[in-house]
């Protein structure tokens, strides 16, 4: 009966080492999901400020060198009639 106790205790053991392992396994994949996902996010923030201050930029630029753009005058040939 002893012998028999024993494997259980064993197969017990077992199993409660291999769901440590799996529960160690499942927080560093998510440890390393949340932190590509903050870096993703900071990288996100970083691009869209450097995209609106372009953009404020050629706003300004735009404003300053703006001419008015003559418009080409369309000249009318009249055909002559035979």
């Amino acid at each position: 009966m002893a012998d028999g106790n024993q494997t259980i205790m064993e197969k017990a053991e077992a199993r409660f080492v291999d769901k440590q392992k799996k529960t160690a396994e499942r927080n560093k994949a998510t440890a390393e999901y949340m932190s590509e996902a903050r870096a993703r996010e900071i990288k996100t923030a970083r691009l869209r400020q450097l995209r609106l201050a372009k953009e404020e930029a050629d706003r300004v630029a735009e404003a300053l060198n703006s001419t008015p753009k003559k418009k080409r005058a369309v000249k009318k040939t009249t055909e002559a009639k035979s």
